[in-house]
């Protein structure tokens, strides 16, 4: 299972309700020096704070929030700071207050569609569970601009909303469980 793997330059996830574990099991599969960066949004509470070291303690790669105009780095997963959006660009990420999206900040539309815009057919995009559309024009975006879409199987995810929205507005070139979405990970 793997999407072109030497085409892809960043790897954009979304997650929401569910996802601490989801992306526990996902990034912990990681090997240490794996080659690509990785940027994370996951839908939390604006005053929460204690992602990142309950992601490193299962990760064998470095785990940090993004601080604006951080540059991207292979083996590193960049967690969205609660009530900050990220945006991708060229190389870097930038960190934005603008007006929430469907209610969230971070939204994962802000992250996939800049991604997008920017790395094109070098994004590969995997939205996980979550109990919100956001994530579904992200997604068609990146199609859109030749990017990969894995989505997390909707009958796997402790909430369906979000990889249903994101397979309605989007062809998905792979629906998969979560072991199954570590292996296309390991194999990018």
């Amino acid at each position: 299972m793997t999407l072109g793997a030497d085409r892809i330059a960043l790897i954009v996830v979304g997650a929401s309700l569910g996802g601490l574990s989801a992306l526990k099991r996902l990034l912990g599969a990681l090997p240490a020096g794996y080659r690509l960066p990785v940027v994370v949004v996951q839908h939390r509470a604006a005053d929460s704070d204690d992602l990142a070291p309950a992601l490193q303690r299962a990760c064998a790669v470095a785990v940090r929030e993004v601080e604006d105009r951080d540059p991207l780095r292979p083996g590193t997963v960049y967690l969205a700071p609660a009530d900050y959006h990220v945006l991708v660009d060229r190389g870097r990420l930038r960190l934005s207050t603008e007006a929430r999206v469907l209610h969230a900040r971070p939204s994962i539309d802000v992250l996939f569609e800049s991604a997008a815009a920017v790395y094109g057919e070098g994004v590969l995009a995997i939205v996980l569970t979550g109990a919100s559309r956001d994530g579904a024009l992200g997604a068609r975006q990146v199609k859109e601009r030749g990017g990969s879409l894995v989505v997390q199987d909707p009958a796997t995810a402790e909430a369906r909303v979000m990889p249903a929205a994101a397979l309605a507005g989007a062809r998905a070139d792979l629906v998969l469980r979560l072991d199954e979405i570590a292996d296309v990970l390991r194999a990018a």
